[in-house]
């Protein structure tokens, strides 16, 4: 009787790419889910970036995301402080498919108060000529005014009172940022949050907003803010944190 002897080929795994950490930020937020007109909205997109709309759940006919950001603390990888070690911004951020049609975020434009952070990592933040930040807490809830201004003509700003509720924390998520001016060119952000959606008009939660306006646009923000934009969600980001690494 014969007998048969396997021999076993083991091969070394490839090593996962390696990922360069650079910042770590404490952050609060409040983001707005838009619609927008879609033919404004692709001007901005290079060539392979496609919109990612959902259609269905709390981002439903979203386009664009208007995200006003009080960055409270900014780390590097050696603990020290980034920069001033905290900034104050607005950012237009799309949800799109990127060439690999891999799902991913367009960082669009966006008004910083630190002149070390325009045009910033991504290449199209615009230096804030006038910003402010306020937020009143009181028993009966909170509201929240952010003003930011650029030297072309560019202006967002959001007025907001609300009856604070308790958030969900979501899971860590990891996510592409990719740059609309330079699109090699992409950062990963791993975030932890915890969200409260104040008011949707898809899935509808008790709505908890009491006053509400918004402004935006001239310069090149004009033509996304023509009158016909929609606000689909108001989202109180009470707080989050970030790892932002480069591949």
């Amino acid at each position: 009787m014969k007998t048969l002897v396997l021999i076993g080929l083991f091969l070394p795994l490839a090593a996962a790419p390696a990922e360069n950490p650079i910042e770590y930020s404490s952050e609060s937020r409040f983001q707005l889910d838009l619609a927008v007109p879609p033919a404004a909205l692709a001007s901005f997109f290079p060539a392979g970036f496609t919109p990612n709309v959902a259609t269905q759940g709390a981002a439903k006919d979203c386009n664009l995301r208007l995200v006003f950001i009080d960055r409270v603390s900014i780390n590097g990888p050696d603990g020290k402080p980034v920069g001033k070690g905290s900034n104050r911004l607005v950012y237009l951020v799309a949800p799109v498919k990127d060439p690999s049609g891999a799902n991913a975020q367009l960082v669009i434009g966006g008004i910083t108060e630190d002149a070390g952070d325009a045009p910033g990592p991504f290449g199209v933040y615009l230096l804030a000529t006038t910003h402010k930040m306020e937020r009143t807490l009181t028993d009966a809830g909170e509201s929240q005014d952010w003003d930011f201004a650029a030297g072309g003509g560019e202006h967002l700003s959001l007025h907001i009172k609300f009856e604070r509720g308790v958030g969900n924390k979501t899971n860590p998520t990891e996510t592409k940022f990719y740059s609309a001016k330079t699109p090699a060119f992409f950062q990963i952000s791993r975030e932890e949050r915890v969200l409260d959606i104040l008011r949707n008009v898809t899935t509808k939660p008790a709505d908890r907003v009491k006053q509400f306006s918004l402004k935006g646009g001239g310069g090149s923000y004009a033509k996304l803010f023509d009158g016909t934009e929609k606000v689909l969600s108001w989202d109180n980001i009470v707080w989050i944190n970030r790892s932002v690494m480069l591949p």
